[in-house]
Parts: C-alpha cells; sequence; structure tokens
C-alpha cells in the first residue's frame, strides 16, 4: 500500500491501519479536508501512517499526522516545487481531529496563507530607481587573438622549463665526472 495514490476519481481504495485508530481516522478527514480545500487534489498515505493532499495546481501540499496520545493531529503545509518533488515544510499547527473538518480547513487556510506570504518577495518602500540608459557598446576584438598569445606562451613556458632541466642535468653529469 505505500505510494499508492487515491485520488477523487477513485471509488474502490484500501485503508491499512498503522499505529492504533488515530492514524486509521486521518484518512477520511484527509478525504474529506481535500474535499473543501481543493476541488483537485491528490491523497496519499505517508510512510510513518501521516496523510497527504497535495493540491498540484496551486504547488502546495499539506500533511496530517498524529501528534501526541490525545486525539490530536498535527498539520504541516509546503510547497511543491518543479518536478514535483516536495520542500520540506515551512508552517505547522496542532489541532484536535474531534473539532471536526471546518476547523481544520481553516486551520490549513491559516497555514497556506501563511506560506504565500513567506513565498511572496517582500515589498521595498522605497521608490524604484530608474533605469539607467545603455551603454555604448565597445569595439570588439579580433577572435583568436587571446588564444594565439596563450598558445605562445604556453610554449615559451615549457621551452624554458626544458632548458633549465637540460642545464641542470649537463652540471650534475659534470660533477660525476662524466
Amino acid at each position: 500500500m505505500l505510494g499508492m495514490y487515491i485520488t477523487q476519481r477513485h471509488s474502490a481504495y484500501a485503508v491499512r491501519v498503522i499505529g492504533g485508530t488515530l492514524s486509521a481516522q486521518l484518512y477520511p478527514a484527509a478525504k474529506d479536508l481535500a474535499k473543501v480545500l481543493w476541488q483537485h487534489h491528490t491523497v496519499y498515505r505517508e510512510r510513518d501512517g501521516g496523510m497527504v493532499i497535495r493540491g498540484e495546481h496551486v504547488q502546495r501540499w499539506i500533511s496530517l499526522g498524529v501528534a501526541g496520545t490525545r486525539g490530536d493531529v498535527r498539520i504541516r503545509a509546503g510547497l511543491i516545487l518543479d518536478g514535483g518533488t516536495t520542500a520540506p515544510a515551512r508552517t505547522e499547527t496542532v489541532v484536535p481531529l474531534a473539532a471536526g473538518t471546518a476547523e481544520m480547513a481553516a486551520a490549513c487556510r491559516r497555514l497556506l496563507a501563511d506560506l504565500t506570504s513567506a513565498a511572496e518577495p517582500p515589498t521595498s518602500t522605497r521608490p524604484a530607481r530608474e533605469p539607467r540608459p545603455p551603454k555604448a557598446p565597445k569595439a570588439r576584438r579580433g577572435r583568436g587573438r587571446g588564444r594565439g598569445r596563450r598558445v605562445v606562451a604556453w610554449i615559451l613556458g615549457v621551452a624554458a622549463i626544458s632548458a633549465i632541466t637540460l642545464y641542470a642535468l649537463a652540471a650534475y653529469s659534470a660533477s660525476l665526472g662524466g
């Protein structure tokens, strides 16, 4: 069941109970919450037993997970990046599961609003600068001159190192008596 995607269009689905009854109650809650939040959505189960609601059209995701043992649900929200990968959660809150779909939807909307305001670039209070006039184009030099100079510099460098090496070898062999 891991990785099984359950969408609005599927009528048959299977729910695996992980870690007790609260985890089993997350699926119907997530399904109802998804219908309230987004018309187009995908609901699936995470490895830890939590549920994820993906809204591809708004590039957001919401995760419902068990928080403690008192019947609380941890709701997290994050972005869906290009290519479909999910960014780490940016906002989260805890809501009692018994509160119902309306209160959980309100909490999700608050998280999504916080996420949207955090994703937008901050507005500046300074007036925008006037654009600078374009600079006059510089005269282009012929292509390949710089390349030729580099090749000549390499050849001269190799020749100098070779001359120094030959001189050192000659001095060494003369000191040996050869």
